[in-house]
C-alpha cells in the first residue's frame, strides 16, 4: 500500500484546510484510514480515522467539532478537513493505514504517507 498525502500550507487561525490522502495498491487490506499529527519536539498523536468503508469515524477530543474526516472510495481518497484552526494545531500530519478497526495507537497502523505540513498562525 502507497499512502500520498497532500494539502498542508499556512493559514492564519481560525481559517480552514483540507488535507488528502490518496491510497493505490493493495487497498484490499485496508480496514481504516487514520491521521496522525507531530508537532515540533512533541510526539506523534492520534487525530482521527475512518473506516475503509466510510461508515464510521472516529476522533481525538482535540479536534472533536472542529475536524472532520471523509472518504471518495471511487478515488481511494481520503479527507481531512479542518476548520477553526488554532495555532496548536501546527503540526506535521500524517496519514496512515491499518488492518484494525479505527485504532488509535500507532503501532496499529501498517503504512504511512509522508507527512505534510500545516502551520496556523496567530
Amino acid at each position: 500500500v502507497q499512502l500520498q498525502a497532500s494539502g498542508g500550507g499556512l493559514v492564519q487561525a481560525g481559517g480552514s484546510l483540507r488535507l488528502s490522502c490518496a491510497a493505490s495498491g493493495r487497498t484490499f487490506s485496508i480496514y481504516s484510514m487514520g491521521w496522525f499529527r507531530q508537532a515540533p519536539g512533541k510526539e506523534r498523536d492520534f487525530v482521527g480515522a475512518i473506516s475503509w468503508s466510510g461508515g464510521s469515524t472516529y476522533y481525538a477530543d482535540s479536534v472533536k467539532g472542529r475536524f472532520t474526516i471523509s472518504k471518495v472510495s471511487a478515488k481511494n481518497t481520503v479527507y481531512l478537513q479542518m476548520n477553526s484552526l488554532k495555532p496548536e494545531d501546527t503540526a506535521v500530519y500524517y496519514c496512515a493505514a491499518s488492518g484494525e478497526f479505527l485504532p488509535t495507537s500507532q503501532r496499529s497502523y501498517d503504512y504511512w504517507g509522508q507527512g505534510t505540513l500545516v502551520t496556523v498562525s496567530s
